[in-house]
């Protein structure tokens, strides 16, 4: 039998588990605080569900793994620094941006960036936590911490968002999943659409963009690019080197799902282009206790992760996949009463989408 280890137990750790089920792999999730001598690491093809982490008895251990796929990938990308270099060295499209180190710098950052900054940590920060939208006359409200630790892009004005999420193999093969368009709502996102039918030049403008990346680290495994789309074409904001929120769509609504398709990577497993039968809905379940309500509706399929109910926590999500979309209209229509109010702007937009 074929063993994973997968470094962090939350969710996405939980979901590689049960794609590995039906294929005979084992895969194991383990907390970055677990004992060493618990975790069957020897015999294992080592997975990473986080991008950082911090030194542990057991992380220490694995950094030396030799089947540790992707190590020293990990650290390039989880630094947007770094990430940004990489795009940088690529020629490709990016917001413009600048490391951030001094106060002193701000006068020629809005001179060169224009009104609106975008300050991120370097490291960290995720679902909207470690930004900072700043105007001239906000800087002060940046920690004194932030100097040095963070970059500043462009305020950016797109469209829309979009991610490509795709795999490449030991052999450089690659596969990719059609864009998915994304509603992010207080840097959390909230719902993803993903359609059969393509727009041609910005799919195989991110397909060619998420191929040098992936063939310049040797990246071996799934990867998910954020992209914003902008009248001059698609422009990269960030990378995650695993799989991706907005992949979770593809558990139901492809013939192989990124989970699946991750496992099969790194295990050096068959790798055909996944196969797309009709249009998908992801809605994330965002601090909201578990509703049987919504297994009244045929289209849903629900995916609980069974953590503790917190405001602002990704808890799990339903997916929804026809080949009609007048039907997944509907159902998604019946869904609004059945979840808090304030999913109902998401689902709107997911409709409009449809239409």
């Amino acid at each position: 039998m074929k063993q994973v280890c997968v470094l962090g137990n939350g969710q996405l750790g939980r979901m590689l588990r049960q794609a590995g089920e039906p294929l005979g792999i084992a895969v194991w999730p383990v907390g970055l605080d677990a004992e060493p001598e618990a975790v069957p690491f020897q015999q294992s093809v080592i997975t990473a569900e986080i991008e950082r982490w911090p030194e542990t008895a057991l992380t220490r251990e694995l950094a030396r793994h030799p089947a540790f796929v992707n190590r020293d990938v990990f650290p390039i990308i989880a630094d947007r620094l770094t990430q940004k270099q990489l795009f940088d060295k690529l020629e490709l499209p990016t917001a413009p941006w600048q490391l951030l180190a001094s106060e002193a710098e701000w006068p020629e950052v809005f001179d060169k960036l224009g009104d609106l900054a975008i300050v991120k940590r370097r490291t960290g920060g995720y679902d909207g936590r470690g930004q900072w939208r700043l105007r001239a006359g906000d800087t002060a409200q940046l920690p004194q911490a932030c100097y040095g630790e963070c970059i500043v892009e462009q305020g950016i004005n797109f469209s829309g968002e979009v991610s490509l999420v795709g795999a490449r193999g030991q052999n450089g093969e690659t596969v990719f999943y059609p864009l998915t368009h994304n509603l992010h709502q207080d840097g959390i996102l909230r719902t993803s659409v993903a359609f059969t039918h393509i727009h041609i030049e910005q799919q195989q403008q991110a397909e060619q963009m998420l191929s040098a990346i992936m063939h310049e680290l040797g990246y071996v495994g799934v990867m998910a690019m954020e992209c914003f789309v902008t009248p001059g074409g698609l422009l990269i904001n960030e990378l995650a080197p695993r799989v991706h929120n907005s992949g979770h769509w593809t558990q139901n609504g492809a013939s192989i799902s990124q989970f699946e398709l991750h496992l099969r990577a790194i295990l050096n497993l068959p790798l055909p282009q996944p196969v797309i039968n009709g249009t998908s809905v992801m809605v994330n379940l965002i601090g909201t206790e578990l509703n049987d309500a919504w297994l009244q509706l045929p289209l849903v399929h629900l995916h609980w992760y069974d953590k503790e109910v917190r405001p602002g926590r990704k808890v799990g999500h339903l997916n929804l996949t026809d080949t009609e979309n007048g039907r997944l209209d509907a159902s998604l229509e019946a869904l609004v009463p059945l979840l808090p109010p304030e999913y109902a702007s998401g689902i709107a937009w997911a409709q409009m989408k449809l239409r």
